[in-house]
């Protein structure tokens, strides 16, 4: 049974995902992982885009495959799921990888810092290289 989907769509942070990439990558974590608990976040207007851009996702992914396994592995495994996604419009994803003992002990998300946009160069202001001082 999948646990509660999350949303914060009233402080228009994030809304869950129901564009057709959102749709695809629920669809492909859902068959290559088989969750039992599965949030697939659209967080696209965080970072800029327009309305229904689907370019910056976050995930959270409860799944006995995870079992034994350490995080970089289970990262891995959900980049394997989404390949063709990642290799096209989506430019970001945020991963949350959790075994389902893991989720029952603690079912907290952390939270992820806030998109500070744009380069190195603009935040600076100076015009200069990150790299200079």
């Amino acid at each position: 049974m999948r646990g509660p989907l999350l949303t914060a769509a009233g402080r228009g942070l994030w809304t869950m995902g129901d564009g057709p990439l959102a749709r695809a990558i629920r669809a492909k974590l859902d068959a290559a992982l088989q969750p039992t608990h599965l949030q697939v976040l659209d967080e696209s207007s965080r970072h800029g885009g327009p309305p229904g851009a689907e370019t910056h996702f976050a995930v959270v992914v409860v799944s006995g495959r995870f079992a034994g396994l350490p995080p970089l592995q289970r990262h891995r495994l959900v980049h394997a799921a989404l390949r063709a996604e990642l290799a096209g419009p989506l430019h970001a994803l945020a991963i949350v990888a959790r075994t389902p003992q893991q989720w029952e002990s603690d079912p907290r998300v952390p939270p992820r810092p806030p998109c500070l946009g744009g380069s190195k160069r603009e935040r600076r202001g100076d015009g200069d290289s990150p790299r200079k001082q």
